[in-house]
């Protein structure tokens, strides 16, 4: 890749208008591997590391992120062997090529992250990072507060003990509830298991969030990309 001036850098990735990416400049928030940055700086984005606002800024001009609302059935891999309808059916045709961050179980549907940056999609996954995951979960029976307690204090699976960051009542209606859950782990059908386990069995399972980007509107089967300050707030998540 050709060395370029920062401004135009900051622009192609996102950044606004090559003005705008100016004034950052002039204001001291962009730093090239490691210095404070000034008007007429160059930077290569094969190996130089800029940094706006103390977050590193992912230079490549193919990178990409997007949202898709997964629909239940569909399993998150790139081909399955079994047959049964995969992920690749929601990518963006027109490339770059991107890949799932991380996995939802087949009969769960919502939010799941596609994207090209393999140094942020770690950070995503890393357990150590234990970024949010929230559900909302149509269950059988009423939920009551001490369905939450328990949710909350934790239970011992057959795989050992899980509990939920947060929990609370979405609704009641009937002999069904509504009940939303935030995790930080990715076990195997872990919220499935963890309701079933205090007495609540799941009927439907949607995820809403990952981290600071929420599914929102999105249709079962839609996809859309992040905004940039998604991106950057996804990084903050994991660089803390």
């Amino acid at each position: 890749m050709p060395v370029e001036r920062l401004q135009r850098l900051l622009a192609r990735a996102g950044y606004g208008s090559r003005r705008a990416c100016e004034e950052l400049i002039v204001d001291g928030r962009v730093t090239l591997n490691g210095n404070v940055a000034t008007l007429g700086d160059r930077g290569d984005p094969a190996k130089d590391e800029v940094r706006v606002d103390g977050l590193e800024v992912n230079l490549d001009p193919n990178v990409k992120y997007f949202a898709v609302h997964k629909p239940a059935g569909v399993v998150t891999t790139m081909r399955d062997p079994q047959g049964r309808p995969d992920i690749r059916t929601y990518l963006p045709p027109d490339g770059p090529r991107v890949f799932p961050v991380g996995r939802l179980d087949r009969d769960t549907e919502g939010l799941l992250l596609l994207m090209n940056d393999g140094d942020l999609a770690n950070g995503l996954t890393h357990p150590r990072f234990g970024v949010e995951k929230e559900y909302l979960a149509e269950v059988e029976g009423s939920p009551t507060p001490k369905h939450i307690g328990l949710l909350r204090r934790g239970v011992e699976l057959d795989d050992g003990p899980a509990s939920a960051a947060n929990a609370w009542v979405a609704g009641r209606s009937g002999d069904r509830g509504a009940v939303r859950v935030v995790m930080t782990e990715g076990r195997k059908r872990e919220v499935r298991r963890l309701l079933a386990a205090v007495g609540l069995p799941v009927v439907r399972l949607v995820r809403v969030r990952i981290g600071p980007v929420r599914l929102g509107t999105l249709g079962p089967g839609e996809r859309r990309e992040l905004t940039l300050d998604e991106v950057v707030a996804l990084r903050r998540v994991v660089d803390g």
